[in-house]
């Protein structure tokens, strides 16, 4: 009776392995878009952490090169659109509203004529961004 259970046993094992794979191979793909979209997220930070210092090199210098800070600051709001087109995360969302507020504020003291903005609400509000999208 053993030599029967043993064909029946590796049979089994078989066909437990192969749901399990098709269960992992699942769950792999759907938490792919998951990991997919937190990259994007983490990349478009980054990118943004990237453009803020060249923003705070660039509000430095605005009364001689306004339109080097207003470029900063356009490159600031694409990657805001980037990270706001690729996820629906409400934190993300909140963090991307708060440093497009405080881009605005920056360009519109740009304009006024502020030979030194204030980018300390930029960058924390880009640093609020970092810490959600890596959390």
């Amino acid at each position: 009776m053993s030599a029967s259970r043993r064909p029946r046993r590796g049979r089994v094992t078989a066909i437990a392995a192969a749901v399990a794979a098709a269960a992992l191979a699942a769950g792999l793909t759907t938490g792919c878009d998951a990991v997919d979209k937190a990259l994007d997220c983490v990349q478009t930070a980054d990118a943004i952490a990237d453009s803020v210092t060249d923003l705070q090199q660039a509000v430095q210098n605005a009364a001689d090169d306004p339109a080097r800070a207003d470029a900063s600051l356009d490159s600031i709001e694409k990657s805001l659109r980037e990270i706001d087109a690729k996820t629906d995360d409400a934190d993300v969302d909140q963090a991307v509203d708060h440093l497009d507020k405080a881009l605005d504020n920056v360009r519109s003291a740009i304009r006024n004529g502020d030979e030194t903005p204030d980018v300390s609400p930029v960058t924390d509000a880009a640093g609020e961004l970092t810490k959600v999208c890596t959390s």
